[in-house]
């Protein structure tokens, strides 16, 4: 293996596992606060009047 294709290994690992480490960081400092209103199903259409 040349040196070139080592280091792109390399810059290539820290990309991958240095986006999940920041992702996991991030989820831990702002946690997803789960379904909002707007996410819910639309309940029954209203009765006619």
């Amino acid at each position: 293996m040349s040196a070139a294709a080592v280091i792109m290994m390399i810059v290539a690992i820290l990309i991958v596992w240095g986006g999940l480490a920041l992702a996991i960081v991030r989820l831990r400092r702002y946690p997803d606060p789960g379904p909002g209103p707007e996410d819910e199903e639309p309940g029954p259409p209203p009765p006619p009047e």
